[in-house]
């Protein structure tokens, strides 16, 4: 016979690995509530995280129109419905602006506002996630995931029935290994009520990114830490602590848990295997964090006080009240396992070749005799045709390389400077040598999408995928469509009207962005 304990190990371990068709019965927050410690917050843009949960998983905006839509799950316990996303944002740009709590507490997920740093979107609010820019598919079915780049950040100061002062949590998220960085602070978890730095030991959140600035784990990172407020912490001694080991799954698990006087990081690949603890014991020696003084805010891709620099992608997480069982979150590993997180394909449209030659045109009415070119390391629009010089017409020629971060993208490699792309700096293309940092790399990494106003490509940002490839006044840049820089904008309309975009001269309708034709050198 089990005993008692065991007995429930057993029933949460079938509870977890019972599956019906793609997705398992029992939802991450089901299994949760099995094991005595159930969700107060669950958020996902991929997937159902109950088993019986039919409602809204996030809600996005249409860059055409400002209208919105919801997105829920195929079906009960299922895959969010990605083609009712793609069918409300064909031919235009979406943001997602709502992720929404699965849990009935309503502690949806909005907007962050202010607070000890300003976003840097209109009255300092930070900016929404493009509803596209993290596709992958579960079990086969496509999903999209929130892709956070600098600048971008979800908050609710708000919540309903989130920890407090030393009350025990627990918490999980689903994140891509390979998108990270060093800024603070790419986080999920419990924050202030106020978006400032309130002091030491008020928050307790999942970090993840290869930031040294407070703490760090075993090799170069990124690392699973926990974000205590004024401390990135991998074990209990603030600086470095070699058990937390640094990360190269694509698909991670990323678990942070506490109590009085104990807490755990706990991780492992989201696409495989089970979890390992990293940490397991009592609070961090430094002054602070015994007891702690969580306030019971959440934050998606931020700092408590707004830090808003970092960068990483979410898929699925939550929150629970209680400090899980290592059983449940094992548990829970499985259920994640089995909903077979896979990567999908990055571009749409027209293909471009790698190796092949390309100049990149512009399809807006006033201007399609211009073609993308370079003098140095300005990067402007100028009218190329056949008769103009054989200089001219290198200079406004592209290698088309396997993308220098994501080789599912592409790099444009200048024809007449070898060894130097096309990348972005502050939004405006430049052409730059290759320094080989991660910065650079992901610079100049690109993604087309099937052209926006119907011709030939539009060259998203890998890195800031709500930016596309635009011309004005003849300057190149990444734009939004539609935001705080003149460059996002045309006619100087304002945010949230029907914003129209091209060069000075001649707009688009139906506020697209300008897409790019490729062709073969002239």
């Amino acid at each position: 016979m089990f005993s008692r304990p065991s007995l429930q190990r057993a029933r949460i371990l079938a509870l977890g690995l019972v599956a019906t068709g793609a997705i398992v019965a029992a939802g991450p927050c089901d299994i949760y509530s099995s094991g005595g410690t159930p969700c107060v917050a669950a958020h996902s843009t991929t997937r159902a995280l109950y088993s019986a949960y039919t409602g809204s998983l996030y809600q996005v905006k249409r860059g055409s129109d400002g209208s919105t839509t919801n997105i829920a799950p195929l079906s009960a316990g299922g895959v969010a419905n990605a083609a009712a996303q793609d069918s409300f944002c064909a031919s235009t740009t979406c943001l997602i602006t709502i992720i929404y709590d699965q849990s009935g507490r309503g502690n949806h997920l909005t907007q962050a506002p202010p607070g000890g740093f300003s976003g840097p979107d209109v009255n300092g609010y930070d900016n929404l996630a493009s509803a596209t820019g993290a596709p992958v598919t579960l079990n086969g079915q496509k999903a999209y995931g929130v892709f956070v780049s600098p600048g971008t950040g979800y908050r609710n100061n708000a919540p309903s029935g989130i920890a407090k002062g030393d009350v025990a949590e627990g918490m999980y998220a689903v994140l891509d290994g390979t998108h990270y960085n060093g800024g603070c602070c790419f986080d999920y978890g419990n924050a202030e009520t106020n978006s400032l730095d309130t002091g030491n030991g008020h928050m307790e959140a999942i970090y993840f990114g290869d930031s040294t600035g407070w703490g760090s784990g075993a090799g170069s990172g990124p690392w699973i830490m926990a974000d205590l407020e004024n401390g990135l912490f991998s074990g209990v001694n603030s600086g470095n602590n070699a058990g937390d080991p640094s990360i190269s799954y694509r698909f991670v698990t990323a678990a942070i848990k506490g109590g009085p006087n104990l807490w755990a990081i706990r991780g492992g690949n989201g696409a495989s295997g089970s979890l390992s603890t990293y940490y397991s014991g009592v609070r961090p020696t430094a002054s602070g964090y015994n007891p702690m003084s969580k306030e019971g805010a959440i934050i998606l891709g931020i700092g408590g006080d707004n830090s808003v620099s970092a960068q990483g992608t979410f898929y699925e997480g939550v929150m629970t009240s209680g400090y899980p069982s290592d059983a449940t979150e094992n548990s829970v590993q499985a259920n994640i396992v089995a909903a077979k997180y896979a990567t999908t394909s990055l571009t749409s449209g027209t293909a471009l070749t790698v190796g092949s030659s390309v100049s990149l045109r512009a399809t807006t009415s006033c201007c399609t005799t211009r073609y993308i070119t370079h003098s140095g390391t300005n990067v402007t629009t100028a009218v190329v045709t056949s008769s103009s010089t054989t200089t001219v017409k290198q200079q406004s020629s592209w290698t088309v390389r396997a993308g220098l971060a994501n080789s599912a993208c592409v790099s444009f490699e200048s024809k007449d400077t070898a060894g130097s792309y096309l990348r972005h700096s502050d939004f405006v293309l430049y052409v730059n040598a290759n320094d080989n940092s991660k910065l650079f790399k992901e610079d100049a990494t690109f993604c087309p999408q099937t052209g926006l106003n119907g011709q030939g490509n539009s060259i998203r940002s890998y890195n800031f995928p709500t930016r596309y490839f635009r011309h004005y006044n003849n300057i190149a840049y990444i734009a939004n469509n539609g935001g705080v820089h003149t460059f996002d904008l045309c006619g100087r309309h304002r945010l949230g009207l029907n914003l129209v975009h091209g060069d000075v001269a001649g707009c688009p309708p139906k506020g697209e962005l300008a897409s790019v034709g490729s062709r073969n050198d002239h």
